[in-house]
């Protein structure tokens, strides 16, 4: 029986001090191999609920399960390691490491990770091996890949950041607004390059954006109008 990727019930969430909760989600199901876009305006818990389900923050009611497993029953030492080890996260601000190198950094989750590892060199022989096909197809020419992060232009550092998330075959790809620094058509190149090797790996997609231009892309909507009800469409 495959798992659902994502499993939301009776979501209640607020930051301390705040009378009302920022957002309520009755029920939000993303199955296995599935992509979701969420939307919304500024404010109303978008980036919030990235925290939820990447286990950063825990709900004050209902359930948020991940990948099969119930994330506000797990230690925060055990979130952190859920995170790292199923989870490919794509950063608004890519959170490269500067000094190190395009390879360096795509190959950080293998050395961080054990299980990240084992799957990049069981499924491609090595993790040079899983590198090398991530950076094709992403676009990211062989001369690029021994250049330091910091030397790397906007959409360059867009497209590591992605090959990071994957390397490893994360089972889930969660990214906060992950085209807010592209332009046009940079945006579109860039989310049909993620997504379609996500596809190839079997992993979903999660995707938080303020343009709702975007969310032809995805199998599914989740809109977030600030404290109303949320909205799904198929």
């Amino acid at each position: 029986m495959t798992v659902a990727a994502l499993e939301l019930q009776n979501i209640e969430f607020s930051w301390p001090q705040q009378a009302k909760p920022l957002f309520a989600i009755a029920e939000l199901t993303l199955q296995q191999g599935e992509t979701l876009f969420i939307g919304g305006p500024s404010g109303c818990g978008k980036t919030s609920l990235l925290s939820l389900i990447t286990g950063i923050q825990v709900a004050q009611q209902g359930t948020c399960r991940v990948l099969g497993t119930t994330m506000n029953r797990l230690s925060p030492s055990d979130r952190d390691l859920f995170r790292g080890e199923h989870l490919g996260l794509i950063f608004q601000q890519f959170n490269l490491l500067p000094f190190l190198t395009v390879q360096e950094n795509i190959e950080l989750p293998s050395k961080l990770f054990d299980r990240r590892f084992k799957k990049s060199t069981q499924l491609f022989g090595s993790v040079q091996a899983h590198v090398d096909r991530l950076c094709d197809a992403l676009h990211l020419e062989p001369a690029l890949r021994h250049r330091r992060a910091n030397l790397l232009s906007v959409g360059e550092q867009q497209r590591v950041a992605a090959a990071r998330a994957l390397l490893g075959c994360p089972s889930l790809i969660v990214a906060d607004e992950p085209t807010s620094a592209l332009d046009e058509d940079n945006k579109i190149d860039f989310l049909n390059l993620l997504l379609s090797t996500a596809s190839a790996q079997k992993t979903s997609v999660i995707t938080v954006s303020h343009d709702i231009r975007i969310a032809s892309k995805f199998d599914r909507v989740f809109l977030m109008p600030r404290r109303e009800s949320q909205h799904v469409l198929a």
